[in-house]
């Protein structure tokens, strides 16, 4: 048995994105236990991954698959559906006909802002993801949101989750004549270029600037001072959307599958701003 996960970010000098490898070993974990494997390919486009799900369930080759990455009237869900090919939907409307890993994206974002306000910082930038992407729209309502209920200031600027993004957009953010104590970055990689952007610059981390990930990676735990993160436990996600995955091959009812929420991990990257201390 195979299972599959389809990416569409655009690998840069870290390689894929940690998201992925992490994801997939969390999938490979639970399909050890019934002698299946999980498959990652890479797409470059929505076009490509709809002609691999047609060539998958017209050939038989691939069981299932796990969709990421959703956007405004996503095609790949009602090809799946027409195709009758198993799939589990990773982040997707938890109103969707298919089976959902709901991931609270709003609350995270909510938690991340909620805790660099109670550290003391009042200018928070962010450097986020695709904007097409729905869950990249709900981090950025939520930012919003949060900014607002805990009084404090902030913008975010676009990114594409890669390297160079996350190293322009935190020039971008510390050129503003008033510059954020804090940044919150959608990804892994545009943190970690960011710490190296700040370190270039001559700002000091986290003493002149705190920095905070999302989700954890070799990544963010090899950075140099280590990164802060909020924690998704990437690795159980994969795990569970294979296990509702299997499910689904089986003829076992899924419906939502709520995914645990995202806590704070404290590292070198984040601490009280000085004006606070």
């Amino acid at each position: 048995m195979t299972l599959s996960l389809t990416a569409r970010r655009v690998p840069d000098s870290f390689g894929v994105d940690p998201f992925y490898n992490d994801f997939i070993a969390g999938m490979e974990d639970r399909l050890r236990e019934v002698g299946g494997s999980a498959l990652l390919r890479m797409a470059d486009d929505v076009d490509e991954e709809l002609t691999d799900y047609r060539r998958w369930a017209a050939d038989g080759r691939i069981d299932g698959v796990v969709i990421v990455d959703f956007v405004d009237d996503d095609p790949r869900v009602r090809l799946v559906t027409e195709l009758g090919l198993p799939a589990v939907l990773l982040g997707g409307e938890p109103s969707s006909c298919l089976p959902t890993i709901d991931v609270d994206n709003a609350r995270a974002m909510s938690d991340a802002i909620a805790y660099l306000a109670a550290l003391g910082h009042r200018r928070i930038g962010r450097v986020g993801g695709p904007p097409e992407l729905l869950h990249t729209r709900a981090r950025a309502d939520a930012f919003a949101a949060a900014l607002a209920e805990h009084g404090v200031t902030g913008r975010t600027v676009g990114g594409d989750y890669t390297a160079d993004t996350g190293s322009a957009g935190t020039r971008l953010l510390l050129a503003d004549a008033e510059p954020p104590t804090a940044i919150v970055y959608d990804n892994a990689v545009s943190a970690a270029a960011g710490v190296q952007t700040a370190r270039d610059l001559g700002v000091a981390v986290p003493d002149d600037l705190s920095l905070l990930a999302w989700d954890d990676s070799a990544v963010c735990q090899l950075s140099e001072p280590p990164l802060s993160v909020m924690d998704r436990d990437v690795r159980s996600l994969g795990f569970a959307a294979a296990s509702a995955l299997l499910d689904v091959i089986d003829g076992r009812r899924v419906t939502t599958v709520r995914a645990p929420d995202a806590v704070v991990v404290e590292r070198g990257t984040t601490a009280p701003p000085r004006a606070a201390g």
